[in-house]
């Protein structure tokens, strides 16, 4: 086996309490989004609402957005009622900004974060924070020593489905084997970014989520084994992927997840499964169940709506009152290395050893 080192300190460790951000900003905090996708749109819709109001005293304004296209950066400023701004560089450059949210393709994450950093922002980025690895811990460096917020999304961490499967855990008794299987099928294939390599990034790594709940749950990984297969449609352009990897923890647990997407699959499936010495858990969306021999529990599985709005609100709060965030830059850091040892087991059909 290929044995490639993770740092013990970029491990995750799911259960110890964050640090409370030392940060003060001035009120309201003034805020800019880069992106006019779903993504921006919630958050935007978050900002706007009085929740993230305390006291009837406005906490946060959203200044301006600036966009891929001028079309849609002109339409998004008009339904929100925000000034636009040309680009995302003119964006960070400006004054009048405390925050920039990046909600744009993956590709730009990296430099963006870099930029907005450089000019003594906060941030919100949506995973990954870089396809790069070695570019995204260089940069949660600088935002230390530039005493700023650098938060990388994961709502799944927030979603109804982890938080049933974590609450559900222990009725398993110990755990051997989890499987995660996502299928989206789609006929035909979008034209949308997502369906490019070169701006969504390895698949494991534009769906980071996927592999963060296992590492979440899990911990450390020992060693990766990763298969891909692609159709193209065109360079660049495929109409389906299919990736799946295998992850052995630390802990024995061994983890499967299945991501695939596109117009080859005629089926949809979303099927988080999970083995214990007790039991077995199983998870849609919408509902778990507890298999027990001939016992089967019903879990309620809350929904995944107004997760960008619960998320933006806890950042706000960490900066104006230094409320803890529900996951850590690190975090996301190390299932993004591990991610990327996935596109690597992938392309060298080796099984890699992680250390």
């Amino acid at each position: 086996m290929t044995q490639i080192n993770i740092s013990p300190s970029d491990s995750p460790s799911p259960h110890h309490p964050i640090t409370p951000s030392p940060f003060c900003p001035t009120i309201p905090i003034r805020i800019g989004i880069v992106g006019t996708g779903y993504a921006a749109k919630a958050r935007a819709e978050a900002l706007k609402r009085d929740e993230l109001s305390l006291a009837n005293a406005v906490q946060t304004l959203l200044v301006t957005i600036t966009g891929h296209t001028p079309e849609k950066t002109e339409e998004f400023s008009q339904t929100f009622q925000v000034q636009s701004t040309a680009s995302w560089q003119q964006l960070v450059e400006r004054e009048d900004l405390d925050l920039v949210i990046i909600s744009t393709i993956n590709r730009d994450h990296g430099a963006i974060a870099r930029a907005a950093l450089e000019n003594d922002k906060h941030i919100i980025v949506e995973y990954p924070l870089s396809l790069d690895p070695s570019e995204a811990e260089s940069l949660i460096s600088l935002a230390a020593k530039k005493n700023k917020l650098l938060h990388v999304e994961h709502i799944e961490l927030l979603g109804g489905l982890h938080n049933a499967i974590k609450e559900s855990l222990p009725q398993i008794g110990k755990i051997f084997y989890a499987r995660y299987v996502t299928i989206n099928s789609k006929q035909p294939a979008p034209e949308k970014w997502t369906y490019r390599s070169s701006l969504f990034g390895f698949p494991f790594v534009g769906a980071l989520s996927r592999l963060h709940r296992f590492t979440d749950l899990f911990g450390k990984v020992n060693t990766v084994n990763c298969q891909s297969q692609f159709w193209y449609r065109e360079v660049d352009f495929y109409k389906a992927c299919l990736c799946t990897v295998q992850l052995r923890f630390n802990n024995n647990v061994i983890g499967e997840v299945v991501y695939g997407k596109g117009e080859t699959f005629w089926q949809s499936e979303n099927l988080f499964t999970l083995y214990g010495e007790k039991g077995t858990l199983i998870f849609t969306p919408q509902q778990g169940q507890l298999l027990q021999g001939e016992k089967i529990q019903t879990i309620e599985v809350g929904s995944r709506r107004g997760l960008f709005a619960k998320d933006t609100k806890m950042v706000i709060e960490n900066l104006l009152n230094g409320t803890p965030l529900y996951v850590t830059p690190e975090a996301s850091l190390y299932t993004l290395k591990v991610a990327d040892y996935s596109r690597k087991s992938s392309e060298t059909g080796t099984t890699l050893e992680v250390k």
